[in-house]
């Protein structure tokens, strides 16, 4: 049996354990899993690219367990009423290949990407940072907002969207939050100006300079979340020059990062080394530090396997029959006739399995 967590089980799940924690304990989790960099068989995601966005598949695996992400994004589906991202996957046994844990990853790929983004920055920031900028206001802000408060001590956040809709929605939610002082800026220059940290998480699909080098102050540390397909960024070119540039997996951020803008043997370094101490996230206080954050398989692999772990204590989600039962692995046709009545003579096929034949067709 395989246990399916949906939507509604999810949101019981996190909602029992509090989001601080949970992404506390996500953070620890993909902090573990990037420190066994090398366990891992790696590659950059498979990318199916139209008009209006992208659906990509992201796998991953240790010698143990198999996991992968469907997930799409489609900046058009918010004039539709509808998710821009959205997404599920998947673990299973390396040694068997049957699916363990089915699950939503929606919600969950927003926490595990707000918890990604502050483990780097408690490595690449300032250790005093208090003051954040989060520019756009979109589905995932409040959750970057919450882990930098959680993770980082973050006590004020200048916000701006170009959607004044998505900042009315930001701020309401975010009032729960008393400790977190919430302040409306005008522009991203005015969100900008005077803050330790800034994060970008826009979802435009367009070649975009959302941060300008004259937006940049020494020693800030940025958060570039937005930019995660070919055609799509955030930052000027001019501000990663400037920068100390940090990446998730460099093979997969040349192509879909902010640095897609630069040559392709410009510096930078992967996130593992710097959590392992094989090279320092910052050198000194006034340096100027880039996260060029695109989302990689190994943090949903984490996500995953934290996932199923607390269903499994919690007892949440199902156990569903996913895989037939393995009472004769052979005779497949067999169990299928055991499970379902034989069909009339020359009964004609249903209008479903008609369509079917004549697309096979």
């Amino acid at each position: 049996m395989t246990r399916f967590l949906d939507v509604p089980a999810t949101y019981r799940l996190v909602a029992e354990i509090g989001v601080p924690r949970f992404l506390s304990e996500l953070a620890e989790a993909i902090r573990a899993d990037y420190l066994r960099w090398s366990d891992f068989d790696k590659s950059p995601r498979v990318a199916c690219h139209s008009r209006v966005g992208v659906i990509e598949l992201m796998p991953i695996a240790d010698a143990n367990l198999f996991a992968f992400k469907y997930v799409n994004g489609h900046p058009i589906n918010a004039e539709r009423g509808i998710h821009t991202v959205m997404a599920f996957g998947a673990l299973a046994s390396v040694d068997t290949g049957y699916p363990l844990f089915l699950s939503e990853l929606t919600l969950t790929t927003a926490l595990r990407t707000a918890a990604t983004s502050a483990l780097a920055a408690r490595n690449l920031a300032r250790p005093d940072s208090r003051r954040m900028a989060l520019i756009g206001n979109g589905a995932q802000s409040e959750f970057q907002a919450i882990a930098f408060h959680t993770l980082l001590g973050i006590d004020e956040i200048r916000v701006f969207d170009i959607d004044a809709r998505a900042t009315d929605k930001l701020v309401r939610n975010l009032a729960a939050w008393p400790a977190l002082r919430i302040v409306r800026a005008t522009s991203t220059a005015d969100a900008v100006r005077g803050a330790d940290i800034v994060t970008t998480v826009t979802a435009d699909k367009a070649y975009a300079t959302i941060v300008t080098p004259d937006m940049i102050e020494p020693g800030m540390h940025l958060n570039a979340v937005g930019g995660d397909c070919p055609g799509k960024t955030e930052l000027h070119a001019d501000v990663l020059r400037m920068s100390r540039v940090i990446v998730e997996y460099e093979p997969q951020t040349r192509i879909e990062g902010d640095i897609q803008q630069l040559p392709a043997d410009s510096p930078v370094i992967e996130l593992w080394r710097v959590l392992r101490g094989e090279t320092a996230g910052r050198e000194s206080a006034a340096q100027v530090t880039v996260f060029d954050s695109v989302g990689f398989a190994l943090e949903d692999y984490s996500a995953l396997r934290y996932l199923h772990a607390l269903a499994q204590e919690q007892d949440a989600g199902i156990e569903v029959a996913l895989i037939p039962p393995p009472a004769d692995p052979r005779d497949l046709f067999g169990a299928l006739a055991t499970a379902a009545p034989a069909p009339a003579a020359n009964a004609a096929a249903t209008p479903a399995l008609a369509d079917a034949f004549a697309f096979a067709r």
